[in-house]
């Protein structure tokens, strides 16, 4: 469960754009310095606009984060028992039905096809259905990542939770401030994202320790550019004269995009540096 529970979370990426010549020679420096004038008002508001909207892309998808984590700790909780050091000895009803049943396809599935709504559907809501939309989204992945800790003890996912927090923020505000432009990397990077998932796929039968190691290093460099990739994206589809509306969409659109990066990222050093149970 949780091999596919990664595999899905892969695919969950993919799915998921008239002045006359005596008047210029006659007042030439004062049409320059209005020029000037108007094109620093112009930055300036642009600038406040922009900042105003990757504001709020990040608190939506920090929002996201933080309430997946609250409804997989709550989840895991319920659905284990354990001994007095912690250990997980047995499985409550509600853990014998989300993750031994044929509910557990549901949870896996459920994220999956949330992205495909919003993708495909995101055009015909409004902006505050996109964001509901979300949060049931964000609710649904803590449903599926509390197989997590199942797997790996609660003290190493905080710790890679941090050192994946670290990493996706030093990316995340490069690919904000350079002036590079990061577009002819994301060919490259989606085709190494299929890369590793039909590797994945392939590992599912082989269940190579070395292939999975493999795996895992790809991941990690390969969501780690996609993270400064998609942050410079988001910000040029910025636009002033958007609509409140329209800003509002695509702010949760960012929101997802980013919130997807994290995941993968936190999966794949979670499988590189996570202490099992």
């Amino acid at each position: 469960m949780y091999n596919l529970n990664n595999l899905l979370r892969y695919l969950e990426y993919l799915v998921k754009d008239y002045i006359s010549i005596e008047v210029m020679a006659t007042d030439k420096k004062g049409i320059l310095a209005r020029a000037r004038a108007a094109a620093r008002e112009t930055t300036a508001v642009t600038d406040e606009g922009l900042r105003a909207y990757m504001l709020k892309v990040y608190n939506y998808m920090a929002t996201g984060i933080l309430l997946t984590g609250i409804i997989a700790l709550i989840t895991f909780k319920m659905s284990v028992v354990t001994d007095a050091s912690g250990s997980i000895v047995a499985l409550t009803e509600v853990g014998n039905a989300i993750y031994l049943s044929g509910l557990k396809w549901i949870v896996m599935l459920a994220p999956l096809g949330v992205v495909f709504y919003m993708s495909f559907g995101i055009n015909k809501m409004s902006a505050s259905k996109a964001q509901t939309t979300f949060w049931i989204f964000a609710a649904l992945m803590g449903l599926s990542l509390s197989s997590i800790l199942l797997v790996y003890t609660g003290l190493s996912v905080t710790r890679v939770f941090f050192i994946c927090s670290a990493t996706f923020g030093a990316m995340s505000i490069y690919g904000y401030t350079t002036k590079r432009d990061l577009t002819k990397f994301g060919s490259f990077l989606m085709m190494g994202l299929i890369g590793i998932i039909i590797a994945s796929l392939v590992n599912i039968f082989l269940k190579s320790s070395m292939m999975y190691f493999v795996i895992s290093i790809l991941g990690v460099l390969i969501f780690v550019g996609l993270t400064a990739y998609d942050t410079q994206k988001i910000k040029n589809m910025y636009s002033a004269s958007d609509t409140g509306e329209l800003m509002g969409k695509k702010a949760v659109m960012g929101a997802l995009t980013l919130y997807l990066d994290f995941i993968n990222l936190f999966i794949m050093l979670l499988r590189l540096f996570g202490q099992r149970r």
